[in-house]
């Protein structure tokens, strides 16, 4: 499992070949990666995520329930941005398939409620003006990659739950969780305080300080991996959105790359780090709860793998059963809004589409029975 970089990468162990080889950029090491590791993965489909990949990223505006939401939907309506969540066809419009009928298809309360993002249609791509302050002192809405909020619409939250945001920051799904109104406890966690700080911010600009109070928001930087120790059996739904190669922001920025070469052994750890927090997520929560797990990478070794290695490391350790739920009705649900890839084993995966350049987002649920 993996995750090294290309052959090119490798430095001879000569301190003057060392210092006279030219210096690769990450972001270069990133693509030569991908071009090897995705090629083989994801065949003829791969140039076509390629070029998206490469291209720039569309985005949505996540409607901040605690501004004038109204009026900020309206706003932007007249953009000819659409809410792609309340805008998706209901479950009962669903196409029967395979001579199934559409009743076999989760309750739209499978969804998290009071959810809205606007995003522009297929092929357009326009552009959100930088979100402002609204009249009740807070941001309007939050800008994000729209599939981004899936995780979020998956997990299914119900009025009154008890939730646990384990790898929280930057804090969009954070604040997405917060939106809506489900929430009786809500911990939102992240190892690195510096972008525990970020996360805090967010929070302050988008909600106000009574709603974070009821809310009983509480923001930490714990290890991840040691909370099945610290609160197990706690939590109504987790959200495990684990660190990973974060593949769009690796192919753009060199400042935080995890293809840089001093960050090699982090970058190849990677899949075992994020067994043990998707391990960590679903001890915290109790028997009968829900977690979703997820990446914005396309690799099978930090999506399916990582699912299925955790569930045959509760299964054996700790004789806990865990049931991964079907998410079709989403891709069917959300088909007009973005491109998925048809053949993942379990859970969803959102591929960056020219015509819908969002993602990747992989996501899956899973319900721990005992």
């Amino acid at each position: 499992m993996s995750l090294s970089a290309t052959p090119i990468a490798v430095i001879l162990e000569d301190p003057i070949l060392a210092a006279t080889e030219p210096k690769f950029p990450a972001t270069r090491l990133a693509l030569q990666n991908f071009d090897m590791t995705y090629g083989v993965q994801f065949g003829d489909l791969w140039p076509s995520i390629r070029v998206s990949l490469l291209s720039e990223q569309k985005y949505g505006a996540l409607v901040n329930n605690f501004a004038s939401w109204d009026h900020v939907s309206a706003e932007l309506e007249q953009l000819n941005a659409r809410d792609f969540v309340n805008k998706a066809p209901s479950h009962g419009e669903l196409e029967p398939e395979n001579g199934q009928t559409t009743a076999s298809f989760p309750a739209s309360s499978d969804c998290s409620p009071n959810l809205r993002c606007f995003t522009f249609t297929k092929g357009d791509v326009s552009r959100f003006p930088p979100a402002r302050l609204g009249s009740l002192g807070v941001m309007d809405y939050y800008l994000m990659d729209a599939a981004s909020l899936l995780p979020v619409l998956a997990l299914g939250l119900q009025p009154g739950d008890t939730v646990l945001d384990l790898c929280a920051a930057p804090g969009g799904k954070t604040l997405a969780l917060l939106q809506t109104g489900c929430c009786r406890n809500l911990a939102a966690n992240d190892l690195s305080t510096s972008r525990t700080g970020r996360l805090q911010k967010i929070l302050h600009s988008y909600v106000p300080q009574d709603i974070r109070d009821r809310s009983q928001v509480r923001v930490t930087s714990w290890d991840g991996r040691k909370w099945g120790e610290l609160e197990g059996d706690t939590y109504d739904r987790v959200l495990v959105d684990v660190p990973c190669t974060t593949d769009r922001h690796s192919l753009h920025e060199e400042e935080n790359n995890i293809f840089q070469r001093s960050r090699k052994k982090e970058r190849q750890m990677l899949p075992m780090l994020q067994v043990q927090l998707l391990a960590a997520g679903l001890l915290a929560t109790k028997p009968g709860g829900h977690v979703v797990y997820s990446t914005c990478s396309l690799s099978h070794l930090q999506n399916e793998y990582v699912v299925q290695g955790t569930i045959e490391l509760l299964a054996n350790q700790y004789s806990i059963e865990v049931r991964v739920e079907d998410l079709t009705h989403f891709r069917k649900l959300f088909m007009d809004t973005f491109s998925f890839f048809p053949s993942c084993q379990v859970g969803e995966l959102v591929i960056p589409n020219l015509m819908a350049n969002f993602g990747p987002m992989y996501f899956c649920k899973m319900c721990r029975l005992t």
